[in-house]
């Protein structure tokens, strides 16, 4: 079963497309269900699953009148149409791990749909997982933003870092970028060191940052020292709070 946990038209955006206004869909799924690594999560139907990646993922407290269960494609057509959008909007899909819909009938008829009608998809991807791009070549034609998780996430690298998902996607894919989540403290200590271990593999691909943080205050306290960390790098610093700060208070 599909599960879409919200949508929204935003002006976020990804990577070098920040601040296009994009369409959102944002999917229920936990980031590697099929390992586990000894989390579980209760599932709508209220049986637990194993391997939850948090936030977005499964939990259908947080999102519970918004979580539909989609059976058809044309369930996500109408959804979309309901925005009164123009023809070739862009689409963002994201959630816990999208990718692990990858193979699901409805959502491969989804992504082969958007990027027949000139769409430009793209995903919101932790990097563990890789499309099968043979079987569906159309998945060549997205763009991906590969958000590899570092150890500031407080989880296990096995689970975090897979870099045979990371080749298939940047071998195959038309365009993709490294997206990281950094903090000042991390910073300091480690985290630069990990990055480059990851950047090695594909040293080309253009590399994001935006700094870590829960709410507002944490997130700012970051930036700073995440802009001069891209300054010095290189990096392209990703100022995502903030446009989603212009965009909950419609422009102000």
């Amino acid at each position: 079963m599909l599960y879409l946990v919200e949508h929204f038209y935003s002006v976020q955006g990804e990577g070098k497309y920040t601040g296009v206004p994009s369409l959102f869909f944002r999917f229920g799924g936990c980031n590697l269900k099929c390992e586990g690594f000894g989390c579980t999560e209760v599932a709508p139907d209220g049986s637990e699953i194993l391997g939850c990646d948090t936030v977005y993922a499964v939990d259908r407290r947080s999102f519970g009148e918004l979580w539909q269960e989609i059976e058809e494609l044309q369930t996500l057509i109408w959804i979309m149409n309901g925005y009164r959008l123009p023809p070739h909007v862009d689409v963002v899909l994201t959630g816990g791990e999208p990718l692990i819909y990858a193979n699901e009938p409805v959502f491969v008829e989804f992504i082969d749909y958007l990027i027949g009608h000139g769409h430009r998809v793209t995903f919101e991807t932790n990097a563990t997982i890789s499309p099968d791009f043979k079987r569906f070549p159309f998945y060549k034609e997205a763009t991906y933003a590969l958000s590899v998780k570092l150890s500031n996430s407080g989880e296990p690298i096995e689970k975090r870092l897979k870099f045979d998902a990371i080749t298939a996607i940047i071998s195959e894919a038309k365009e993709c970028f490294f997206k990281f989540t950094v903090d000042e403290p991390s910073l300091i200590s480690h985290i630069e060191s990990e990055i480059d271990e990851i950047i090695a593999i594909h040293p080309y691909t253009p590399v994001y940052c935006m700094p870590l943080g829960g709410d507002k205050a944490h997130i700012e306290a970051n930036c700073e020292a995440v802009i001069e960390f891209c300054k010095r790098r290189g990096f392209i610093y990703s100022d995502r709070l903030h446009i989603r700060i212009w965009d909950q208070n419609h422009g102000v």
